[in-house]
């Protein structure tokens, strides 16, 4: 079986370099592009817009519902300058969001997500793609299933990842989509795959909370 979150912490900070162990889902690049997150100070919102569907082996994973709201100093672009990075990415502390409504694609099994951390890190990198990144923490989520399959799939279960999906600019709501891979480490029943790692699929929808005309972008 398959699948891909304290203190308050300023959310959107600049990156520094070796931050992230693993990233999953694009190419490095030697010189990044200088990055700039606006609204300065807004507070925002993450939530999915669809489903979300985590796949390996012969299973399908989909929840129709994940979000992270602003709370407890994260969510936040960050003050000028700070929302400016003109060597690489802005990053910072969203409240991880949770999947539920989560169900298989197989008869007679029971699923549930655990999102082990309470609190990640997402950064943006400005390009000819823009590039927003979860950073998972170790660990940082585990699916169970029950019933005619009994797996464990965690997330890295060793070190932090990254998982990297395509940052949209919007007329009001921006969007942040997923669609790649993240490493697992699996267990359980022989009905259970042997991957070591899941397709993870997912568009969120990125809101200014503060003011949801305006949207939140990333440019340069």
């Amino acid at each position: 079986m398959s699948f891909p979150r304290s203190a308050a912490r300023p959310v959107l900070a600049l990156a520094g370099a070796g931050a992230l162990l693993l990233t999953w889902g694009g190419p490095a690049h030697a010189q990044q592009e200088s990055t700039t997150v606006e609204p300065a100070g807004a507070a925002f919102s993450v939530s999915l817009a669809g489903e979300a569907t985590f796949e390996a082996g012969p299973m399908t994973v989909t929840c129709t519902v994940s979000d992270s709201a602003p709370g407890d100093g994260n969510n936040l672009v960050p003050d000028e300058p700070d929302n400016h990075n003109p060597e690489g990415a802005v990053t910072g502390s969203i409240n991880a969001p949770g999947f539920d409504d989560c169900e298989s694609d197989l008869p007679l099994v029971d699923v549930e997500v655990d999102v082990t951390d309470a609190v990640w890190d997402m950064s943006m990198q400005h390009g000819a793609t823009t590039v927003g990144t979860m950073h998972v923490p170790a660990a940082g989520i585990v699916v169970n299933t029950s019933g005619l399959a009994s797996c464990t799939a965690t997330v890295s279960p060793d070190a932090p990842v990254g998982i990297q999906g395509t940052w949209t600019n919007g007329g009001t709501v921006s969007t942040l989509g997923f669609d790649t891979t993240a490493p697992i480490e699996l267990e359980g029943d022989t009905a259970c795959s042997d991957d070591d790692e899941a397709v993870f699929e997912a568009t969120y929808e990125v809101t200014n909370t503060d003011d949801p005309g305006t949207p939140i972008t990333v440019g340069s």
